[in-house]
Formats: C-alpha cells, sequence, structure tokens
C-alpha cells in the first residue's frame, strides 16, 4: 500500500527522470553534431541511451 509521503516520492522520480533525459538530450544536440558530425536526436532517443547505459554500466542495483 502506498503511504501519501511514497506518492510523492514516486512523482519525483518521474519528474527527475524526465529531467535527466531532457538534459542528456540537450547535451547531445549541441555537442555531438558539432565535435563528431553526427544528427541530433530525440527526447525518447535520449531515454533509450540512458536505458541502455544504466543496463550496461550497472546504474540501478535491486536486492
Amino acid at each position: 500500500m502506498f503511504f501519501p509521503n511514497t506518492m510523492g516520492l514516486v512523482v519525483l522520480g518521474i519528474a527527475l527522470l524526465f529531467l535527466v533525459v531532457w538534459f542528456f538530450q540537450w547535451l547531445w544536440n549541441t555537442t555531438m553534431p558539432q565535435v563528431f558530425n553526427l544528427k541530433e536526436i530525440t527526447f525518447w532517443q535520449a531515454f533509450r541511451l540512458i536505458l541502455i547505459a544504466g543496463i550496461l554500466f550497472g546504474g540501478a542495483h535491486f536486492k
């Protein structure tokens, strides 16, 4: 059962995830096309790249 504080943490976690994805997309689109001549990416492409990096580098540890 969710407690009121737990629901707030879930909403905060989701908002933080979207902020991190937006920041990653912004960093990519301002740096990578100029340095390596790559294309700009969309928000959902940035989201998938963060998921892949988390899987590859063990970003989340569940017990």
